[in-house]
This record gives structure tokens, sequence and C-alpha cells, in this order.
């Protein structure tokens, strides 16, 4: 895509387009946190706790956090207040849960790794235990530290795996489909924005040190109402079928033992999403 930006950060000019921006794409969020029933007082002192906490892991000098004067004079808000939330994020860290899906994790693994595929790359019905080809060592692979027991229940409870008369486990769904109440379906929200957003923000960093990212969007503003239907049917079709190819190379992309601490690691994917703006 074709970036136009101007070249004058500090403008007012260039201040009022960025607000203008920002207007826009909170407007899902906040729909989104009115109806979880989020007030306004709730998301100030979540935004207050984000600007505190970028300002000071990311302007820091040297790799370091930037100290309470500065994030005062960055982000406007008071030493005092810069302190009480500085504090309260250290509390708030040792409190979060593990990002990571794993279920996701093990069900791209069972569909996609020649060790537990078939010769035409359909998933294996695996034993239940053994060094190789089995559900145990495909949690090993897969599942990291978590406790395979509880992942296991976890898989039968949600009816992605079935357990079958000869011993053998079928994994039965390629994704993990969340009901509405699911928390895990609000968390992917907030990794498809931020993902989206950090993709964004680095392709308009003039100070990035590395090239733009792909980033691009097919949309028409003359497609008549009567065809979403049908253009749904085709973005999930085409769409599912792109995300297994990605899959696949991820995939055999993989570090061989994700224990090598000499490896460094990343995260890489794509994300791929249907436009469909209301009347």
């Amino acid at each position: 895509r074709t970036y136009t930006r101007l070249k004058v950060p500090g403008s007012l000019l260039f201040k009022a387009h960025v607000l203008s921006s920002c207007r826009h794409l909170m407007r899902p969020v906040v729909r989104f946190l009115l109806r979880r029933g989020v007030a306004w007082s709730e998301f100030s002192d979540l935004s207050k706790d984000i600007y505190v906490d970028v300002a000071r892991q990311e302007y820091g000098i040297d790799g370091r956090p930037m100290n309470n004067s500065r994030v005062a004079m960055l982000t406007g808000l008071s030493r005092r207040e810069v302190s009480r939330v500085r504090d309260s994020l250290v509390a708030k860290a040792s409190e979060e849960d593990r990002p990571a899906n794993r279920i996701a994790q093990i069900l791209t693994g069972w569909h996609v790794d020649p060790e537990f595929t078939d010769e035409e790359g359909r998933p294996r019905d695996l034993l239940a235990t053994g060094s190789s080809a089995s559900l145990s060592s495909l949690l090993k692979r897969y599942a990291g530290d978590l406790p395979h027991g509880a992942i296991r229940k976890e898989l039968l409870h949600r009816g992605l795996i079935q357990e079958l008369d000869d011993g053998r486990v079928r994994v039965l769904k390629r994704d993990v489909v969340y009901a509405n109440p699911d928390p895990e379906i609000v968390r992917q929200l907030g990794v498809a924005l931020h993902d989206h957003g950090v993709t964004l923000e680095h392709n308009l960093d003039d100070d990035r040190e590395s090239p733009p990212r792909f980033e691009g969007i097919a949309d028409n503003v003359f497609v008549p109402a009567s065809a979403a239907e049908d253009f749904g049917e085709y973005v999930e079709s085409r769409g599912l079928d792109f995300l297994k190819e990605i899959d696949a190379w991820l995939a055999n992309h993989e570090v061989s033992d994700p224990a090598d601490t000499a490896t460094r690691e990343i995260r890489l994917g794509v994300g791929v999403y249907l436009i469909h703006d209301r009347n």
C-alpha cells in the first residue's frame, strides 16, 4: 500500500490527523466496551496504565526504563500519578495469565506436522503415549510446560478430540470455535487489534530500522448489500485455505528444539479479517 504522511510530526495539523484517526479506530473499541459494561472511568484508568507502561519501556535511554520525571513530562501526568501507576503495573504483572493459546498451537501441529500426519497430509489417530507420533509427544512439543492432563481434559471438554475404543485419540476439529461468553474470544479480540496496530504503527514510523511490513486492504464501496452473504462465504473459504498454507509454512520453519535457549525465537504470522461496514 502507499502511505501518505506529513513530515512535520510536531505540527498541530499532524496532531489533528492523529486524533481524527484515533477517534475512528476507537469507535468499535468503545462499542465493545459499552456492551460489556466497562465505564469511561475504568477505560481512563486503563489508558493511564498503557501510557505510563509504553513511555517507561519504549522511550528510555540505552534500553533502560524511563524515570518517573521524564514519563510525567512525556505523558502529561503528574509524577505522583506516574509513581502510583508504575506500582500498580508491577503488581498486575505478577497476576497476569499466560497469553499463549496453546490449544490452537496443538491443533495446528496435529494437522501440519509430518510426525502427526499421514502420507496424504491428514491428521493421524494417535496413541495416548509414546516417544513419537503420540498424543503425549504432541503435547510435549506444542503445549510447553502446561499440565498435559489438564490440556487433554480441555480438548475433550471442547469436543476437539475423541478417545477411540482401541485407545487411540482422534482430532475432530482444525480450529477452536469459541462460545460468545468465552474469555478466550475476548483475549483474541485484543490480540487481533494489537497485531494490526503494531504493523500500521511500524509502517508509519519514519525512524524504523527495518523495511515496511506487508499490510493491504481490498475493498469496494459500490457492491450491492445483497452480495454480502456470498462474499462472506467466499472470504471464509479462501481465507481458511490461505491460513492453512501459512500454518504449514510456519510449522516447517519452527526450531527443532523449543527449549534451546541459544536460538532466538520470534512470533510471526498473518491475520485475515472480513470488512463489512454498517449501512
